[in-house]
């Protein structure tokens, strides 16, 4: 076994190339810090330190050993990090970043549960449409959509069916539609530049359809507005079931689905959070997330 305080002598003296120095930054005598380095030497059977000129150097051997005491030495600190957590009550900040479809709707109705349940979590909540592309260890992501790689864990949470739907006052005086050939002759809502690429619809008798609809000439960053846009009669356009319910439970009569047997892809929903050990806090975080992901989500095929 090695002793760590002769792991952290060795590791200090590896950083400054002075045994002056490192006795000075630990708060030891020289002599003290001079005899754990060779304790450490004896206990390996080579030297890990060689001296030229007024500084230290290290051997192969110590070039070789530093990489592992850095190790043992980042272990060990998580180790007592983790110890230190189990005495400690559910405490401290967390951000939850939430996709803003999702934040009213779902994150607005459970939070309190979440500051109930742990009066001593300080939460940080923010909306934003599109997923982060950096890695913050502290914060945790909701997101709609596909996900792009960004150095987080990735879990799948959920799926949001789709549909399309319009007013019912715009379709009360428009042809009918009939099949998805007949959205061309309509204006299409996709403030969110979301069917950009096109949007490919599913029958279960009659196969697949390509819709490609016109560019919007107007752009949002969030999801209200398009959906407003739908519901004051602009046209047609692309929602998730689970949303439009929402708005008509508020709002009775602002929305009506249109070609209900055609069906587009669901979308994710994904639950994003740094790689390795979390602090009790965000693991909090995280199982309640889980626990609260409406059965609705929970089904590709919902309402459609």
């Amino acid at each position: 076994m090695y002793d760590f305080d002769e792991l952290n002598a060795f590791a200090e003296v590896m950083e400054t190339g002075s045994l002056t120095l490192s006795a000075r930054k630990l708060g030891l005598a020289k002599s003290t810090l001079s005899r754990r380095i060779s304790h450490l030497e004896a206990r390996l059977e080579q030297p890990l330190l060689r001296r030229q000129a007024n500084r230290l150097l290290p051997t192969e051997a110590g070039l070789l050993f530093d990489r592992y005491c850095q190790d043992m030495l980042a272990l060990a600190a998580r180790s007592h990090e983790a110890l230190a957590e189990l005495r400690e009550d559910i405490s401290g900040t967390v951000t939850l970043e939430v996709h803003c479809a999702l934040a009213r709707g779902w994150m607005g109705q459970i939070m309190d549960t979440f500051m109930a349940r742990y009066p001593k979590v300080e939460l940080t909540l923010r909306t934003r449409e599109a997923p982060p592309t950096s890695l913050n260890s502290h914060c945790v992501h909701v997101c709609l959509g596909r996900v792009p790689e960004s150095g987080l864990h990735q879990e799948p949470l959920g799926m949001l069916s789709r549909g399309l739907y319009a007013s019912p006052d715009y379709l009360s005086q428009q042809p009918l539609l009939k099949h998805p050939r007949d959205l061309a002759n309509h204006p299409w809502i996709d403030l969110l530049g979301t069917t950009q690429d096109g949007l490919l619809l599913h029958h279960q008798n009659h196969g697949s359809y390509h819709f490609y609809p016109p560019r919007s000439r107007l752009r949002v960053d969030l999801t209200a507005l398009h959906l407003d846009a739908i519901a004051r009669g602009k046209g047609i356009g692309l929602l998730p079931h689970w949303l439009a319910d929402k708005r008509e439970a508020h709002h009775p009569g602002e929305l009506t689905p249109c070609l209900p047997n055609w069906k587009p892809a669901p979308l994710p929903i994904t639950l994003l959070y740094a790689y390795g050990y979390q602090p009790r806090r965000i693991q909090a975080l995280l199982t309640f997330l889980r626990e609260q992901m409406p059965h609705q989500w929970q089904h590709s095929d919902v309402a459609a």
